[in-house]
């Protein structure tokens, strides 16, 4: 082993990038923090510091996870609404 390398190979973590990107679709005002998160772990690795990176991967992938469930939640209630509208406006013009 050469001097200057470390003994191990680094530690891989998912950033959840792709997850807060998707998340920014269906609702960005929690999407922003994700991303912001993600964009935390690459960096913190490349400088050693696995427990930042861990931290920082599990607040992204919190943040995109909630971001998917309010976002999913609110397009289906607007669905919900557009149905029920449409079949009041059918109802409306057949009286």
């Amino acid at each position: 082993m050469q001097p200057g390398y470390p003994s191990h190979p680094p530690q891989q973590i998912n950033n959840n990038m792709t997850m807060s990107i998707v998340a920014i679709f269906l609702f960005w005002p929690l999407a922003i923090p994700a991303i912001m998160a993600a964009s935390k772990v690459n960096p913190l690795l490349q400088q050693g510091n696995y427990p930042a990176a861990q931290a920082a991967a599990a607040e992204s992938k919190k943040w995109s996870k909630l971001a998917l469930i309010i976002g999913i939640c609110l397009w289906a209630v607007s669905l919900v609404c557009c149905v029920i509208s449409v079949i009041i406006n059918v109802n409306a013009a057949n009286v």
